[in-house]
């Protein structure tokens, strides 16, 4: 699914999902970089992201794979 990831003045991290008019912010991430690993979002989605350098710049639209319920592989 495509989500837009990128910096609030508020709440850190968060990202918006254009398809479902949805934005959480990152409650928890697999690597401090985020890149290659899974986000956690406040909704309870787990997504993982691809592999991209730590600098990327941010706001940034990527593309991020679902995990099913639990933040189990679907």
């Amino acid at each position: 699914m495509k989500i837009m990831i990128r910096r609030s003045s508020d709440a850190g991290l968060s990202i918006y999902v254009p398809k479902k008019d949805l934005e959480e912010p990152i409650v928890e991430s697999e690597y401090e970089s985020l890149w290659g690993g899974w986000i956690k979002i406040a909704n309870g989605w787990v997504l993982d992201l691809p592999e991209m350098a730590g600098d990327t710049p941010l706001p940034i639209t990527i593309n991020a794979k679902k995990r099913g319920e639990n933040g189990k592989d679907p």
